[in-house]
Parts: C-alpha cells; sequence; structure tokens
C-alpha cells in the first residue's frame, strides 16, 4: 500500500513537470487566450489515477508556474485564485475516470472516450471558472473597449478553455485508441 501511494505520487510530480514544459511550447493569441497544451498530461493522469491524484498534479503544475517565472502575478489573492484555486480544480477532470478505465478494460473504446470527453469537458470548465473570476476580480482593465469585465473574462477564459478541450481532447482520445495501457496502472 505504501508503494502505490509513493508511486501515485510520483506519478503526479512527473505529469505536472511534464505539464509545465507543455506550457512552454508559445499558443498564446494576445494577452488573454491560450491553449493550455499542459492540460493533456492533467488529463492523462486525472483518468489514469482519479480524483485526488488529478488535483494534487494540478497543484503541482500550478506552484510549478511559480518556480518557472510562468505566473503572471498582479497580486497574492490573484496568485491564489488563478494558480493554486484553478489548477487545483483540475481534480474534476477524474470524476469520471472510472468508467473510462473500465469501458477501456473491456475494450469499449467508444465508450471510454465519450466518459473521456465528459471528464475534460468538467475538468476544463472547473479550472477555467476560477480564470473568469479572477478575470472579473482583477484583468477587467484589459478588457476591450466597451466590453465590461465580466463579458471579457467570459469570452476569453471560454475561449481558452473550449480551445484547450478540444485540443486536448483530440489528443486524448488517439492516446485512448493507440496507447491504452497509459490508462490503465497496475
Amino acid at each position: 500500500m505504501q508503494n502505490k501511494r509513493l508511486i501515485i505520487l510520483l506519478e503526479c510530480a512527473i505529469f505536472a513537470a511534464v505539464a509545465i514544459v507543455l506550457s512552454f511550447i508559445p499558443l498564446d493569441i494576445g494577452s488573454s487566450f491560450s491553449i493550455s497544451l499542459g492540460m493533456i498530461p492533467m488529463y492523462v493522469i486525472a483518468i489514469r489515477r482519479g480524483f485526488w491524484a488529478a488535483g494534487f498534479a494540478g497543484l503541482l503544475w500550478g506552484l510549478l508556474h511559480f518556480l518557472t517565472g510562468k505566473a503572471y502575478i498582479l497580486m497574492p489573492s490573484q496568485a491564489i485564485i488563478e494558480y493554486i484555486l484553478a489548477f487545483s480544480f483540475i481534480a474534476f477532470s477524474g470524476v469520471f475516470s472510472k468508467q473510462v478505465r473500465i469501458n477501456l478494460a473491456a475494450n469499449k473504446l467508444k465508450e471510454a472516450i465519450q466518459w473521456a470527453w465528459g471528464t475534460m469537458i468538467i475538468g476544463g470548465v472547473a479550472r477555467y471558472f476560477w480564470h473568469y473570476v479572477a478575470g472579473v476580480l482583477f484583468w477587467g482593465a484589459y478588457a476591450f473597449k466597451g466590453w465590461g469585465a465580466q463579458l471579457f473574462s467570459i469570452v476569453m477564459n471560454g475561449a481558452s478553455c473550449l480551445g484547450t478541450v478540444v485540443v486536448s481532447g483530440i489528443i486524448i482520445s488517439i492516446l485512448l485508441k493507440t496507447s491504452p495501457k497509459l490508462f490503465l496502472p497496475k
């Protein structure tokens, strides 16, 4: 049991490290829209290990933003919302992980992919909800002329969430087909 916990913690650390490396690939358009490739390994660990592991890996990934200089910090409360809360809420990417793994193990690929998309959407929305909150509270000054902070934040964070989920979802779907063992820990 002790070894299993250690293995899960090590997997979380590895996937968080891969996520921060992928974060350095520039897929930003302007200062408010980006596709977050780091969500791909987060979705893998979420499906592989579930809610708590996904939350821990997300938290580690969020903290790595501070260590690598990838964090955009206006004030401490904004940093907590965007890098601690938002990234910890990646945990919700694991809510249907068991269903994905059961279907994958039973060679029901179509069902596994459907459950995976459901769990990725939930996890993406959970993370970007906090970015939306931070956008309203802290980034409103960057809104387009004539746009309020709420509209600007929902459009930009919604587009980032959608883009991230779609790109990640396509890659995860391919991985589920080509490397199902990646999602099925021993």
